[in-house]
């Protein structure tokens, strides 16, 4: 099931349609007879775990709908240099006026959900979930995240509406721990709305004021050494959920994992990640 409605997915592509051909591709309407009708297939080019198959069927379908759309793979699958991932067929101006925006959406989303799968694959020893961030690209977020989970990872809150996130500057801003903890249970009463809470630490100090405090989902241990981590997920126990984040990436988060914390959270995984080489080539 994806986490966006087809109405959001449509809204997206029109909006890409409009920044991409404008009032035409001239190019195509130049050189290429109206009539022209072609195949083409979309080629893997490096290995990875391919995501975005469903959304470009969309995409494709979305410039024209009597194009003929054929997949042979499909989201989540592993790839190997040379797969053909699908193949198209009708108008050449279609194909071409669609080409570019297909590549750069699956090429995105496998290239996340490639780095999601590798880092997933080296805690899966530990159980530890791993889980994206809110460090994602204006108005892809609901995509960099849907490749997050076909890549084998979890999402974290989607925006600022669906989790109250107390981080460091809510802390400061608030007075404190304590503070912030109770002022947030207070709003959830106020409001009559149901929402998980996470507390940020930034030390054990820290980490004792919000266990005498309660009343959350989770706490986030924020740049924490190990040493201090380990005493973080001693004291929580079994109380909480725990999530280590902050400067993680794929050549610590083994050791993280082996803390004990319940997830990791890195924004790598959506902001720093290289696209996977993918290529539509007519036949």
């Amino acid at each position: 099931m994806n986490n966006y409605t087809d109405k959001q997915l449509t809204d997206f592509i029109d909006l890409c349609i409009l920044e991409d051909v404008g009032d035409g591709d001239h190019t195509s309407l130049s050189t290429i007879p109206a009539s022209t009708q072609n195949k083409a297939q979309l080629l893997v080019k490096e290995e990875g775990i391919i995501a975005g198959v469903d959304v470009a069927v969309k995409i494709f379908h979305r410039f024209d709908p009597s194009l003929n759309v054929n997949t042979l793979l499909k989201d989540g699958d592993a790839v190997t240099y040379g797969q053909v991932v699908l193949t198209v067929q009708g108008s050449a101006h279609s194909i071409l006026k669609a080409e570019r925006l297909v590549l750069n959406i699956m090429q995105r989303m496998s290239g996340i959900a490639t780095y999601t799968n590798k880092v997933v694959g080296m805690v899966a020893h530990t159980g530890c979930k791993i889980l994206d961030t809110r460090k994602t690209t204006p108005g892809l977020r609901f995509l960099e995240k849907e490749a997050v989970l076909i890549g084998g990872g979890f999402n974290h809150r989607f925006g600022l509406y669906d989790m109250i996130l107390i981080k460091d500057n809510h802390v400061d801003y608030a007075g404190g721990i304590t503070q912030a903890l109770r002022n947030a249970k207070q709003y959830l009463i106020d409001t009559n709305r149901t929402l998980p809470i996470e507390i940020e630490t930034r030390s054990l100090a820290e980490v004792a004021e919000a266990l005498a405090e309660g009343g959350f989902l989770r706490i986030m241990f924020d740049n924490f050494s190990f040493d201090d981590l380990k005493k973080a997920v001693e004291m929580v126990g079994d109380l909480y959920q725990t999530e280590a984040s902050g400067g993680i990436t794929i050549n610590n988060v083994v050791e993280y994992a082996e803390h004990g914390v319940t997830c990791i959270s890195i924004g790598a995984l959506t902001h720093s990640v290289k696209s996977l080489d993918l290529s539509l080539k007519a036949v």
